[in-house]
């Protein structure tokens, strides 16, 4: 697009991909089952977890179920400031295929150790603030050094042999991450070069509220961690990620700011995966000039989107966005959804909508399988937990791969199912990145024998949409009404 030029700088135009086929014709990718977690796991890049927390790790599983793992945490968005570096210790069980997250294994671990290097004085002050006044903080504060004593690169032991107390868990710190786990295969295209194997690691989501991290079970995943064998290519801070330790931390190379400019298509490059058993890819595309949006979300009941259940259509405006005090490098937003459309894509589904009252989902007629239908006269859809109107407070963030191809990060949505329609409950972090398009795909539709447009996947922000169990529940006691 011409904006796309015009962001890549002064007459060097950048190879931005074409908008995304069906999955089924792209590249397939193979979930090893069960999964082969030995050998050492990096990060592509700086992370951010909820809080904000900006991060990255560093992850080595050996044959006999031992782990070691790095955490290396910063003071800014693109981990140049050094913080704190975690070295943890531990052993990691793989169990039985997930009963929740289809694609996943669950797993059993345990820690040994958890030990932390300071690499300021401001640093050590931050993580000390996070002890709560209880008895038990406070003997945990008397293990963490006073900032006049701090020595640069001791090594402070939270949780071990010679531990009193789990100073870690004081700390709000879990590896809750271990109990969910997905390897998968793919094989990463590059421009005038044979396809590169990328092997990926995914690991359980992270709670948007810090409180509810101690209890949480992940359903969902965070950022995947790649292979350090075989990772995708070109990757600047992959070899620095790989090479450092709790006293040598990662300083990632500078990245150029990007303004925030949304106009254009924007689509999921694969299948996410959500918690609450939610499996969608989405495609944005946004109107600059007078601030409008529309998003189609496209829904499934397997972790490769192969199995459709339903699809939205979500539009509406944006207000103007400004730099986030709280979250550095993001820009918050304000987004309306006034208008939207459903499209059950399965039997199940489509039962469930016509089991339901005419007034809370599309009003009368019959649904049917594949077709389309407004919603936005009853106000949403209350069997899919649709709503309108409806407002969101939203976090956004542009920046390039190490191909220049532009991403867009949007913010993570709570974990609790809800909807981010408070300025207090807008996302500190971000969902899986979007990719800009150059052109949309085109399909035929069978019903009307023509060429029509068809957006392959759907997008964000969108409105709140009930998980698929839920769904079901709802459609069982429909049922059983009706008999």
């Amino acid at each position: 697009t011409a904006e796309a030029a015009g962001m890549a700088g002064a007459g060097h135009l950048r190879w931005e991909p074409r908008c995304q086929q069906p999955l089924p014709n792209r590249a397939p990718v193979t979930a090893l089952l069960p999964p082969r977690l030995d050998g050492p796991w990096i990060s592509t890049g700086c992370e951010v977890r909820p809080g904000p927390e900006f991060l990255t790790r560093s992850y080595t599983f050996y044959p006999n179920r031992l782990f070691r793992a790095y955490q290396f945490y910063y003071r800014d968005p693109t981990c140049r400031e050094p913080a704190h570096s975690l070295l943890i210790k531990g052993r990691v069980r793989l169990r039985r295929a997930s009963w929740v997250t289809r694609g996943a294994t669950e797993a059993d671990y345990h820690l040994y150790k958890v030990g932390v290097v300071f690499h300021s004085r401001r640093a050590l002050l931050d993580v000390a603030g996070r002890l709560d006044h209880s008895k038990a903080s406070r003997d945990c504060a008397h293990r963490l050094p006073p900032a006049r004593a701090w020595l640069p690169g001791a090594l402070y032991e939270l949780l071990g042999a010679g531990a009193e107390r789990d100073c870690a868990a004081a700390l709000g710190f879990t590896m809750h991450e271990l109990s969910l786990v997905r390897v998968q295969r793919r094989l990463q295209p590059e421009p005038r070069a044979t396809p590169r194997l990328v092997e990926e690691l995914y690991l359980g989501d992270i709670h948007t509220d810090r409180a509810e991290r101690r209890h949480y079970r992940p359903t969902g995943y965070q950022r995947p961690l790649q292979s350090a064998l075989h990772h995708a290519h070109p990757c600047p801070a992959c070899s620095l990620i790989a090479h450092s330790d709790e006293h040598h931390p990662p300083v990632l190379p500078p990245q150029a700011a990007l303004p925030l400019r949304l106009g254009g298509r924007w689509v999921s490059p694969g299948c996410e995966v959500r918690p609450a058993v939610l499996f969608l890819t989405r495609l944005f595309t946004f109107h600059g000039h007078n601030r409008s949006w529309e998003g189609y979300y496209h829904h499934f009941s397997d972790p490769t989107c192969r199995q459709p259940t339903f699809t939205v259509y979500a539009a509406g405006r944006y207000t103007k966005g400004t730099p986030s005090a709280k979250v550095r490098g993001g820009t918050e937003l304000v987004f309306q959804v006034t208008r939207a459309r459903v499209t059950p894509m399965d039997q199940v589904t489509t039962a469930m909508l016509n089991f339901s009252e005419p007034s809370s989902c599309g009003g009368p007629g019959a649904w049917a399988l594949g077709a389309e239908r407004d919603i936005t006269a009853t106000n949403g859809c209350l069997p899919l937990g649709i709503r309108l109107p409806h407002v969101e407070y939203e976090l956004f963030r542009m920046e390039r791969d190490p191909l220049g191809q532009s991403l867009l990060f949007i913010g993570q949505r709570p974990t609790d199912g809800s909807s981010p329609d408070t300025p207090e409950k807008r996302p500190t972090s971000y969902q899986a990145p979007l990719v800009l398009c150059d052109s949309m795909a085109w399909g035929f539709s069978p019903q009307h024998g023509a060429q029509q447009q068809t957006p392959v996947r759907g997008g964000t922000p969108c409105p709140h949409v009930a998980p698929l169990p839920i769904l079901l529940l709802v459609l069982r006691l429909a049922l059983l009404q009706w008999l």
